[in-house]
């Protein structure tokens, strides 16, 4: 059974850092590629930012880039989200996706709160 694990969410404030990590388990980053996405209070989910599973090509959504960057450690099968100049507009819940053969996997999420 595919799972996707985050970790690395919490309060921070504006300005700050976070690492996001997401490790996969009978799931190959390094075949399919993976995607973050995250969910505002109120909000729909949206498309954060992805990974092709070369680890070479990677988008970001317009509001994060330059600040945000993504990349794979193909030894640890794990993908990391790091996240620059936090602003309180990146309050959510950030998970972890990734689409193969056999379906979409998602994970179970984790907070990320940027506040004073």
């Amino acid at each position: 059974q595919v799972q996707l694990v985050e970790s690395g969410g919490g309060l921070v404030q504006p300005g700050g850092s976070l690492t996001l990590s997401c490790i996969a388990s009978r799931f190959a980053f390094s075949r399919h590629g993976m995607s973050w996405y995250r969910q505002a209070p109120g909000k729909e989910r949206i498309l954060v930012a992805n990974i092709t599973g070369t680890g070479m090509t990677t988008n970001f959504v317009e509001t994060v880039k330059g600040r945000f960057s993504l990349r794979l450690d193909f030894i640890r099968n794990t993908a990391y989200l790091q996240m620059n100049s936090l602003r309180p507009e990146d309050t959510a819940v950030y998970y972890c996706s990734a689409r193969g053969p056999t379906g979409t996997y998602w994970g179970h999420g984790t907070q990320v709160t940027v506040s004073s």
